[in-house]
């Protein structure tokens, strides 16, 4: 099948290993550049004790979260620090492993060394897990020659560390940047009970979050660490390498035989361009959640042509809870996370408004759906719900009124950046259909009032 627009084979790159044309063990570098140190081929002064470095760098990195020792074991629901989610699908993840690393550095415990072994010798292709344990083996053996600043050695090398370090750096500060027991993102506004997962997409991050609706209400489970475009996010053209920014639905599974080595384990593909994108004229496709090769285990923040890739073992727990069609996900620039309590307010007033436009196309009644849509009113759709306003297409009628229809499954989630626009998702149903029907609105806020430009087939 045609590959997405994601990656392509110009990125099919050996990870940093036995291949690797350079030596892998690196320092971790400190908060100041200049004692970011790496191993390499050269004789140059070493500014401060490697292993004070690496103590130092460890230090900063257990003060983010207590207790570490605890990640070892996690159940899939498991919550530590009250509502605190450790990274990971699995019992024990190599981002939980590595951590642990980092803090028996700072707390001088001598098993540092052999549990980055362990990690490296359980996960080989975990780059960031290499440089760490060439870094204690360097330390440990006292051969402090051959070092070198971050800003020394060949271009490439130079791109990788810094990839590295920007990748470390991410990991780290995501365990305090987690959002507080109970928080929900801002986005989401109502959510039927047939949904069972929501996605949302930290870009600038570099993480994703998992909730899973339990008794009514979202609660956080999975937080993982995860790569976007190598131009950022705020996609607008095809071939601009962003990861777009907006609230999209998963459509489809690809499994592990219909994609390439380069997409990892599989793929779910999103609604990239929704319909909002199609009305601002925004281009491009091919924008999935997928794994990454299995020659490495993560990729650097900034890698791919736009999609969103985590660790294979991270999306193998994602294709394997999460539903097609249902499942929203959300992908920010910085997530907001609120209090349900604060949503409540916004949530009565647009399901009252949604109620307006259903009793109205129930009944026919041409002036209110006229006030409540745009004159572009599916414009590019010639489905069963026509547009009702001569100014786009005269030949288009409005639909036979059907005072016996109903709404089911509502979802409302809001997506607020140069405009303020809301999704909506409903089963519609009527005893005159033979079946229900999914479908999906699109409103946006003109002039201070809602107005409904899309309502289509999911």
């Amino acid at each position: 099948m045609r590959s997405p627009m994601c990656l392509s084979s110009k990125t099919r790159q050996k990870p940093f290993g036995n291949n690797s044309p350079w030596p892998t063990p690196s320092s971790w570098p400190a908060h100041n550049d200049n004692q970011a140190l790496t191993l390499m081929t050269g004789t140059f002064e070493l500014p401060i004790s490697r292993r004070n470095l690496l103590s130092q760098t460890a230090v900063a990195a257990a003060s983010l979260v207590l207790p570490l020792g605890k990640a070892v074991g996690q159940t899939r629901s498991g919550i530590l620090n009250a509502g605190t989610v450790l990274s990971g699908s699995v019992s024990s993840s190599p981002e939980a492993r590595l951590i642990e690393v980092y803090r028996a550095i700072g707390a001088g415990d001598k098993q540092a060394l052999t549990m980055a072994g362990a990690l490296v010798r359980d996960v080989p292709g975990f780059q960031l897990g290499q440089l760490v344990y060439g870094d204690l083996l360097v330390a440990q053996s006292g051969s402090l020659t051959n070092l070198a600043t971050i800003k020394d050695g060949p271009p490439a090398v130079r791109a990788q560390l810094q990839n590295l370090r920007t990748e470390a750096n991410r990991r780290l500060s995501a365990l305090r940047e987690m959002p507080s027991p109970g928080a929900v993102p801002e986005q989401v506004i109502e959510l039927a009970r047939n949904v069972q997962h929501v996605v949302v997409v930290d870009a600038s991050h570099s993480r994703v979050f998992v909730f899973e609706q339990q008794s009514g209400s979202l609660r956080l489970i999975r937080s993982f660490y995860a790569s976007i475009g190598q131009a950022g996010f705020g996609k607008q053209v095809e071939g601009d390498l962003r990861t777009p920014l907006g609230v999209y639905h998963i459509t489809s599974r690809l499994e592990d035989k219909q994609v390439d080595e380069l997409y990892g384990i599989g793929a779910l593909p999103l609604n990239y361009p929704n319909e909002y994108d199609r009305r601002l004229g925004r281009t491009g496709s091919g924008i999935w959640l997928h794994g990454v090769p299995r020659e490495t285990y993560s990729r650097s923040p900034f890698a791919t042509e736009g999609c969103v890739a985590l660790a294979n073992d991270d999306m193998a727990y994602l294709m394997s809870v999460l539903q097609t069609r249902r499942t929203p996900v959300v992908i920010a620039d910085e997530v907001n996370w609120v209090r349900p309590a604060e949503l409540a307010a916004e949530r009565r007033s647009f399901l009252a408004l949604c109620t307006q436009w259903q009793t109205a196309y129930a009944r026919g009644d041409k002036q209110v759906l006229q006030a409540l849509q745009t004159a572009d009113f599916n414009a590019r759709d010639s489905s069963s719900f026509h547009n009702v306003s001569s100014k786009v297409d005269a030949r288009r009628t409005i639909p036979e009124p059907d005072p016996q229809a109903q709404w089911r499954n509502v979802s409302v989630f809001r997506w607020s950046r140069q405009a303020e626009v809301a999704i909506v998702n409903y089963t519609a149903t009527s005893p005159r259909q033979s079946r229900s029907v999914d479908r999906r609105q699109y409103w946006v806020q003109e002039q201070r009032r809602w107005q409904l430009f899309f309502d289509g087939p999911v």
